[in-house]
């Protein structure tokens, strides 16, 4: 199974708009290293080189991050929650769906399409053959703790603590994945148990914070869980990406936009 981080970023990205300059806030962030330029969460799964593939989320940035990290197609779509820098790339799905030359499958939890419903109604109406002057998407809700088909992978989604609100983590084969979460609870534990490769939030280097993780605590759950691989995202202008090459515990390590991961078959059963 392959994954392929589009984006690693934070809400704002890094760098934030603003600077001295006008040309961008870095802030601890070394503007000459290529890897700590950030667009918004997202990636795309399959389980075989030609096979379909998932997209997680559709990001503000992800017309761009598709053609950076040559993805061709996209065969269905799973989102992870509601908020603006997960959901707002919404409209470029249209040619999405002309290059499938159908309709979408979109997977949320209920809570999540009534708001994708009441922000982009025209993407949730009925395709008008025969082409796609807009984005067409077919929902299907998922309960926490279910296992769905979607592009032909086995997704078992777990509900995460965000703070002020919830997302969901997936798990597909040895596979984890946790975008924008702040506290775990036990079941999400045991959804990521034996996990081989699991790509986690990482806001900042000190805690605490009200939504998001940081160095701290994700040791403590990578400690918990013991992946083969756990690797960052959702980072912000705090994480320099050579600081975190001379500071992060062994076993942890920074992704980048455009990173790929080549996932094994679990070392434990999923559902033991």
């Amino acid at each position: 199974m392959r994954v392929t981080l589009l984006g690693t970023g934070s809400s704002a990205g890094v760098p934030m708009v603003g600077g001295p300059d006008g040309r961008g806030d870095w802030g601890l962030c070394d503007p000459a290293e290529p890897r700590n330029r950030r667009t918004r969460c997202s990636i795309v799964i399959q389980a075989a080189p030609d096979g379909p593939r998932l997209l997680v989320d559709t990001a503000p940035d992800m017309r761009e991050q598709l053609l950076a990290c040559g993805i061709p197609r996209i065969d269905a779509i799973l989102y992870t929650h509601a908020h603006a820098d997960h959901i707002t790339g919404l409209d470029d799905v249209r040619i999405l769906n002309r290059i499938a030359g159908r309709p979408l499958e979109a997977f949320a939890t209920e809570a999540t399409l009534a708001e994708l419903s009441r922000r982009f109604p025209y993407a949730f109406r009925p395709w008008e053959p025969p082409g796609f002057y807009r984005p067409v998407l077919l929902p299907r809700a998922v309960a926490l703790g279910a296992t769905v088909e979607a592009a032909g992978l086995a997704v078992r989604v777990f509900e995460q603590d965000h703070g002020l609100s919830r997302s969901l983590g997936l798990r597909v084969g040895g596979f984890g994945y946790s975008t924008d979460v702040v506290r775990l609870d036990d079941a999400a534990f045991d959804a990521l148990r034996g996990v081989d490769t699991w790509v986690v939030d990482c806001f900042q280097r000190h805690g605490p914070h009200t939504t998001h993780a940081h160095v701290e605590a994700v040791a403590a759950w990578a400690e918990r869980l013991r992946p083969r691989r756990t690797v960052l995202t959702h980072m912000g202008v705090e994480m320099d990406w050579a600081w975190m090459l001379a500071n992060l515990p062994p076993g942890i390590e920074p992704g980048f936009d455009g990173m790929t991961l080549d996932v094994p078959t679990d070392r434990r059963p999923l559902f033991p």
